[in-house]
């Protein structure tokens, strides 16, 4: 009933999804009668958005009020899981509620539930050991007629007057001594064979003959299910002291032994009477394995309701044994987390809950101030939890901390298409994700392991992997290596029939061949052109650092959001201002000469300097900017891409320069002039006190006041600024130094996007050129059948290789790129999540484990 009446106030649901800050959280205080506490946490419970603080983390787990009750559901567990373990002997796979769960019992029902399990249990081990009795002499008179058949080529008629029939039983006249031959007979597992034979050899000193020969079929144990090997023996011997000394080897190695008479005739008149035994024991055996899977299909019908109420029962206890308990075992009390918007409901659910059960003394429910630091929340989707379960591996978001995962739904798939840029290969990996999503009510059910678990999980992010890998082949105009005449090529080509005979290599020179700028994309000419590699080695090369530059900017800019957030505004202008700075006028110049030079110079230029040869650089430009050299330019030529620019990068330079040290110094001293302040001002107001108190004459109040003034508690900014100087600055000299030089090795990072474009597209050409094409090239029938299983190992390797393994790598990079590029700018991630008390959750990831 509670479950259908909550359904619509879980924490959850809702279109109010949050994911740029976490949720505000309030930390609450409940007061709940004893009577009324097991109801009103299991309603919580249903609702699933309030998260229990232990109260009484110094008490051990046998201390706690509730120890018993925990006991009680640890072994109605046990009960559960010897019922499902009989289940699967028998071949019944028990099925995991996935929609609608029972609610949890209610007190009064615990104990009606305790005696169903109880009677469960025993009639389950009554049948279990009857099972195992009747198949133990199933298995016994099977091996005895085993034993009667084989043994029928160890004797013969005319040796049958050579044995004493006493000898093969347990008891034999003491007088009876006429030097006749006797027997023992039985079955013994065949790996212990050899070792038996060897001890009667000893124990005999060679004076018995040992014959034995090997079951055909494996017989099962009744106890443990295993089909085991065993071996038929019978051993003669003569004499009594022998004899005993063979049954006692017998009972050491676990042989059964069974009786075999000697004659022909009584050999037949007992396998006679065994089978008859036999299809007896069948009926009995069938009659009661009906019997049995009677049971175990009611059984089994009902353990997954009883599974869910029992995990239920224990959570609520495990959550009641966080409460503290009053002097007179009257209240109980505890504290929670609860996000502020949750809050009305939750007032709601514990008034409603306490007048259902006709409880005297309403609950009572306190918002508590504190400085502790709550936990993080974020509210997400189907479509977002994907993309924050990456952002969570790397570490929870501090409490309101701004959160990356928003910024990642897009720059994740971006990133990763840069590096994945083929139409065909996006197109197979947006046909994965499309198809997850269009099933996902479906494959949510499925149980296939915990790979199909994460992949299942980031169905969104690869289709948005596939769609944006799609865009990124188009620009790079590459579709399983080959290219699309789109819009036509916009090369005018001198080259004709006899030129293309004599030098088949195509060499673009766009000072005599181009035409005009391709309006989107790549010219599809290229993939003919012998200098295509350099051209998009290029290409992608300064693209990767543009994209990269303009990333971690993104990210730095980011960190002003926490800053004005959190109220530190100084660390605005003392570190976001010198790092934005530093970032801006060495790596975003780069950038900027990047394009001035794609503007600036120009093949169809009249003018020498601003041909494509008199183009210098920009990553040797940036070197002779750092290093203050100036190069000499080749004829023709000037030094500089424009007027003043040797000027301009010096005064950039220094800028970028003093920016360290603003960096460096700013945060200590602006710490120090603010505690020095704050000292003088206490100091203040504590003369002012003390002088009025001198005046009005009362000692005794300076004392209290200024003792009290002395130990008046400091807030938590306070108490974080009470850090010693020293450390301060070693914290700040690291931070300095990590962010100077992770800004150049973080922009040589991005590179990875170029190597690792470029290794996928030319990856795809080596697979067509090497695979595909000799099929194409073959004729005749040869050739027909050729395609057909090239084709096939084409299709293998690209799914394998480029959708596979490319794709695996370049998501690795790209998350990489994310966690340490990105996300070092602005992100701490010291927090620690959000754990409701939530049934729906709880149930859901016990069956997926």
């Amino acid at each position: 009933m509670w479950c259908r009446k909550l359904k619509g106030l879980a924490c959850g649901s809702g279109p109010q999804d949050n994911i740029f800050r976490s949720e505000k959280m309030s930390l609450a205080q409940m007061f709940l009668q004893p009577e009324a506490a097991y109801e009103t946490i299991a309603q919580l419970g249903e609702m699933g958005c309030v998260q229990f603080r232990d109260m009484n983390e110094g008490v051990t787990a046998m201390q706690r009020k509730f120890v018993n009750e925990v006991r009680r559901c640890d072994e109605l567990e046990r009960k559960i899981r010897y019922a499902t373990s009989e289940l699967n002997k028998d071949g019944y796979k028990v099925v995991d509620l996935m929609d609608e769960f029972p609610a949890a019992p209610r007190p009064k029902d615990i104990i009606e539930l305790e005696l169903l399990l109880e009677k469960t249990e025993t009639e389950i081990i009554e049948l279990a050991a009857n099972n195992v009795r009747l198949q133990t002499n199933y298995l016994e008179l099977s091996e005895m007629i085993q034993v009667l058949e084989k043994s029928e080529q160890f004797f013969s008629a005319q040796e049958s007057h050579n044995f004493d029939t006493n000898k093969r039983g347990t008891h034999r006249d003491p007088e009876h001594c006429d030097g006749s031959l006797g027997f023992v007979a039985g079955v013994i597992r065949r790996e212990r064979q050899f070792a038996f034979e060897r001890m009667l050899w000893r124990i005999s000193r060679g004076n018995v003959l040992v014959r034995s020969c090997e079951l055909e079929k494996p017989l099962k144990d009744p106890r443990t299910g295993e089909l085991v090997y065993k071996s038929i023996f019978v051993v003669f011997f003569q004499g009594d002291q022998l004899q005993g000394r063979i049954r006692k080897v017998c009972t050491g190695f676990h042989a059964s032994m069974y009786p075999c008479p000697s004659s022909h005739e009584e050999r037949m008149d007992m396998i006679k009477s065994v089978h008859t035994r036999l299809a007896d024991l069948q009926v009995i055996i069938s009659q009661t394995g009906d019997h049995r899977s009677c049971v175990l299909k009611a059984i089994m019908k009902q353990i997954p309701n009883w599974t869910v109420m029992v995990k239920k029962m224990k959570a609520i206890y495990h959550t009641l044994n966080m409460f503290n308990v009053d002097l007179g075992s009257k209240c109980l009390i505890g504290e929670c987390w609860v996000p502020k918007r949750q809050l009305e409901q939750v007032e709601t659910v514990l008034a409603e809950a306490s007048l259902a059960l006709g409880s005297t003394v309403p609950t009572i429910f306190n918002i508590l101030e504190t400085k502790k630091e709550p936990p993080t929340y974020f509210r997400t989707n189907k479509f977002t939890y994907g993309f924050q379960v990456l952002i969570d591996s790397y570490g929870i978001a501090s409490y309101r901390e701004v959160n990356p995962g928003l910024y990642t739904c897009i720059s994740f798939p971006f990133l990763f298409a840069v590096m994945f840029g083929d139409m065909g290969h996006g197109f197979l990996v947006f046909l994965l994700g499309l198809w997850m999503v269009l099933g996902e009510k479906r494959l949510s059910k499925t149980r296939a392991g915990e790979i199909w678990k994460i992949l299942f999980g980031g169905r969104y992010i690869i289709m948005l992997m596939g769609m944006f890998a799609m865009y990124t082949g188009f620009i790079y105009n590459d579709c399983f290596s080959k290219s699309f005449n789109v819009f036509g090529s916009h090369w005018a080509l001198q080259y004709n029939r006899t030129t293309v005979l004599t030098n088949p290599a195509l060499q673009l020179n766009p000072s005599t061949d181009q035409r005009g700028t391709y309006p989107m994309g790549i010219d599809p000419i290229w993939q003919s052109a012998s200098n295509k590699i350099i051209f998009l080695n290029t290409y992608k090369m300064k693209l990767s650092i543009i994209f990269g530059v303009l990333h971690m900017i993104f990210g730095v800019c980011l960190s002003v959001e926490n800053f004005v957030y959190f109220k530190k505004y100084a660390y605005i202008f003392l570190q976001f201002v010198p790092q934005v700075v530093f970032l801006l006028l060495l790596f975003g110049y780069m950038v900027f000469m990047m394009f001035y030079k794609w503007v600036q110079y120009s093949a169809h230029a009249t003018n020498v300097a601003d041909s494509p040869g008199c183009a210098p650089s920009v990553l040797i430009m940036f070197i002779d900017m750092i290093l203050l050299k100036t190069e000499v330019p080749a004829a023709g030529c000037t030094p500089s891409m424009f007027p003043a620019q040797r000027q301009l990068e010096t005064i950039l330079l220094v800028v970028a320069v003093i920016c360290i040290p603003w960096i460096l110094l700013g945060m200590p001293l602006w710490i120090t002039c603010k505690r020095k302040y704050r000292r003088g001002k206490i100091e203040q107001n504590f003369d002012t006190i003390m002088e009025t108190i001198e005046i009005t004459g009362k000692e005794v109040i300076i004392t209290e006041l200024g003792d009290s003034h002395k130990k008046a508690p400091l807030s938590e900014e306070e108490e974080e600024e009470e850090e010693p100087m020293s450390e301060i600055w070693i914290h700040q000299a690291i931070h300095t130094v990590e962010y100077i030089l992770s800004t150049i090795s973080h922009t040589a990072s991005y590179l990875r996007l170029w190597a690792l474009s470029l290794a996928h597209a030319e990856l795809s050409e080596v697979l067509w050129t090497m695979v595909l094409s000799e099929a194409l090239q073959m004729s005749g029938y040869v050739g027909v059948i050729a395609v057909f299983l090239i084709f096939a190992v084409w299709v293998f390797f690209t799914i394998a290789i480029m959708v596979m393994m490319e794709g695996l790598s370049a998501f690795l990079h790209t998350l990489r790129l994310h966690w340490v590029e990105f996300m070092s700018k602005f992100y701490t991630g010291t927090g620690y999540e959000f754990q409701p008390l939530d049934f729906n959750a709880m149930l859901t990831a016990d069956d997926e484990d």
